[in-house]
């Protein structure tokens, strides 16, 4: 396969994969945004050259937009490959890139969030088992911390203490988000309109800065949905969705 690094220069121009290939729709020129941003503090985009979901996207864990303490260390927003791409060994292809980048970087060390089960928007446990991750950190909700240390001794990183234990304060729905993920630039709007119309106590906090980012309730700061102070997902929701979860949240009140 042969791949393409996403730059400052060539931004405009490339597909990112991760959003539908219009570059006038709003949720692809939010996580653009986003990208133009983060270039300059490490951040590396690498996709394939063929329009697809096959790309990682990292950067240096002190950049990151995560509540994590992993000095030294690379962390992998984002490892993504799907439809026809999967099976073909693009997945490793693609982490030993980043592997050789942050190794001369002099970097310790590569984490990622994953979970012990497979979940959506998140790393497979599975693959990075195989590929010689292992657990370093786990919060309440079951959001963990994997890594892969390139020293030898080299300190595992670990969550924070304000994402150890995901909650926040109050009643009624809050959603913690960024604009690293493109599909929240069309969803969130759904949500608060959903909640308008049924009703629903709903507020969602757009995440702006890197140090608000690293200081949230929540390991998972792309997407981070609660409910009455609990920790609900971080899958994004269309209406249908919520409107399901909405009901079944009052049935069980």
């Amino acid at each position: 396969m042969e791949y393409i690094r996403v730059t400052k220069e060539n931004l405009e121009q490339e597909h990112i994969c991760c959003a539908i290939s219009n570059n006038k729709d709003v949720q692809v020129s939010s996580k653009k945004v986003w990208l133009a941003e983060r270039f300059d503090e490490g951040l590396v985009f690498l996709k394939s050259v063929e329009r697809g979901k096959c790309f990682i996207e990292y950067i240096p864990a002190e950049n990151a937009w995560n509540p994590i303490d992993a000095d030294s260390y690379m962390y992998i927003d984002c490892l993504w490959v799907s439809g026809s791409f999967k099976g073909h060994g693009y997945a490793k292809e693609l982490l030993e890139s980043c592997i050789q980048d942050s190794r001369e970087r002099g970097k310790k060390g590569l984490c990622i969030l994953s979970c012990a089960k497979k979940k959506p928007f998140l790393a497979d446990p599975k693959f990075l088992k195989y590929q010689g991750f292992t657990v370093c950190d786990e919060a309440d909700n079951g959001v963990q911390l994997w890594y892969q240390p390139l020293e030898k001794d080299a300190a595992a990183p670990q969550f924070k203490a304000c994402a150890k234990h995901p909650h926040v304060d109050g009643t009624g729905y809050v959603l913690f988000y960024t604009h690293q993920c493109p599909y929240n630039a069309k969803y969130v709007p759904i949500l608060e309109e959903v909640a308008r119309d049924n009703g629903v106590v709903f507020r969602a906090i757009r995440i702006e800065s890197r140090e608000e980012a690293q200081n949230a309730p929540t390991p998972i700061t792309t997407y981070a949905l609660f409910c009455d102070g609990k920790y609900v997902t971080n899958e994004q929701m269309n209406d249908k969705r919520f409107l399901k979860l909405i009901h079944g949240t009052n049935q069980e009140k």
